[in-house]
C-alpha cells in the first residue's frame, strides 16, 4: 500500500469521526454549478488560463476546464473563486 493511499484513507476516516466532509479535511476543491450561468470553485490553487471562451484553473492534483461563452471571472481570493457568463462544459483533466 503506498503512502499516498493510506494517508487518503486516514483522512475520509478522520472526516467520518468527526462527520465532516471529506473535502473539508484533504483541501481538496469543492465545485457548485448553478444552472448554466455560475461556477464557484473553493479550494482553489490559481488561474492558468483565462479567456471568454474558456478558464482553467488549478485543482491542485488536476486542472479544471471551464468551457463557454461570455466566460468572465467575477470574484476571487485565495480560497474562492467566481465564474459567470454561458457555461457549456466542465472537465477534470
Amino acid at each position: 500500500m503506498d503512502r499516498k493511499a493510506r494517508r487518503e484513507g486516514l483522512l475520509e476516516k478522520t472526516a467520518q469521526a468527526l462527520d465532516l466532509p471529506a473535502d473539508a479535511l484533504a483541501g481538496l476543491p469543492r465545485i457548485e454549478l448553478v444552472g448554466d450561468r455560475e461556477l464557484r470553485m473553493e479550494n482553489h490553487r490559481g488561474i492558468l488560463a483565462y479567456g471568454d471562451t474558456e478558464i482553467h484553473v488549478s485543482g491542485g492534483a488536476f486542472i479544471v476546464k471551464i468551457t463557454g461563452s461570455e466566460l468572465k471571472l467575477r470574484a476571487m481570493t485565495g480560497l474562492e473563486l467566481l465564474v459567470t457568463g454561458h457555461i457549456t462544459g466542465v472537465e477534470l483533466s
